[in-house]
């Protein structure tokens, strides 16, 4: 039986290295920021998991969703922490859009006047 199609192929997250493919000296230095942003600071390693899965879900990546939901486990959170962080995603990006709509006001009553 044939796969399904589709655009994101599971097997591509344990292949993430290879976006230094064409150009090491970036992948290199995009691993160096990443490694130290999600590294021991002043969030615990947790926290940050948490704050990667929220933001993964915000920004639809399946790839990222998959990896902290793994990471979230391994760090300590549960399920309800997870969770909770989506919701704190999907809060913030209905927020975003919504204030977005005094924009729009302000047109509206630019032209109506």
């Amino acid at each position: 039986m044939a796969e399904p199609n589709h655009y994101y192929n599971a097997n591509d997250l344990g292949r993430f290295s290879e976006i230094g493919r064409t150009n090491k000296d970036l992948a290199d230095k995009f691993f160096s920021y990443y490694n130290a942003a999600m590294g021991p600071g002043a969030l615990s390693e947790r926290e940050k998991a948490l704050i990667a899965l929220a933001v993964s879900h915000a920004l639809k990546c399946p790839y990222c969703i998959d990896a902290y939901t793994t990471t979230c486990l391994q760090k300590g959170a549960d399920e309800a922490q997870m969770n909770e962080a989506v919701h704190v995603a999907a809060a913030m990006a209905a927020g975003i859009s919504l204030v977005h709509s005094l924009q729009m006001n302000n047109k509206l009553d630019e032209l109506s006047l």
